[in-house]
């Protein structure tokens, strides 16, 4: 059983947030982990999961969607580097989660077409606090540097759904692996800036007729 963590213990754990500003720690048997994001920064970003190639795809959503995020993760990686690359997704998720609040005054929407060299993928975010992906992404290799290529598509997972955001993440073309995995985390910086940022023709109302976000349309 995960717990969340931060500074005012709550029964499923704790959270701080100010302003668009959120700190998460999430401890299992597997992996301690903690995040902090800031979704009004500069793209700096502090990443220490233990795998370099994660740590890389991290520094690079940082970067292009402008929102700082400082990650500390530890993990079992003597057994693999599954809970690790899984739970890191479900934190830095549900830390812009809580930033985000309940949502008001944000474009909500976000899409970007990212082309890397001989590679074009394409990247649909509703930040609708419903989770869903949709994976289309298909890798020619077993393995990308040290990681899994499977475990990629566990990390947009465990972000979707923690995030609160509904994500298609579509590879049109491509040839080498690295271009299109990092297309696709870059795809997402580029959906997520556009989703969060706050749109200020909505006078801070909540973007959707029914005055919330989440459940049915």
């Amino acid at each position: 059983m995960a717990k969340t963590t931060a500074k005012a213990k709550t029964k499923r754990g704790r959270a701080k947030t100010k302003g668009r500003v959120a700190e998460v720690e999430r401890t299992t048997r597997e992996t301690r982990i903690r995040a902090r994001v800031d979704l009004d920064g500069a793209g700096r970003a502090s990443i220490r999961t233990g795998i370099g190639f994660l740590d890389h795809m991290l520094d690079q959503l940082s970067r292009h969607s402008l929102i700082d995020i400082d990650l500390e993760a530890k993990g079992d990686l003597h057994i693999d580097q599954h809970h690790t690359t899984e739970d890191s997704g479900y934190v830095v998720g549900e830390a812009i989660a809580r930033a985000l609040g309940d949502r008001a005054g944000i474009g909500r929407w976000g899409e970007a077409m990212v082309p890397m060299d001989e590679t074009l993928t394409r990247v649909a975010l509703d930040a609708s606090n419903r989770p869903y992906l949709i994976w289309k992404v298909k890798l020619s290799k077993p393995r990308l540097g040290e990681m899994d290529s499977e475990l990629f598509k566990e990390w947009f997972q465990a972000f979707a759904q923690s995030a609160g955001v509904t994500l298609h993440v579509e590879n049109l073309y491509g040839e080498n692996n690295h271009h299109i995995i990092e297309s696709c985390f870059k795809g997402l910086a580029r959906a997520l800036r556009q989703a969060v940022a706050i749109d200020p023709r909505r006078a801070g109302a909540v973007p959707s007729t029914k005055g919330v976000l989440g459940g049915s349309l």
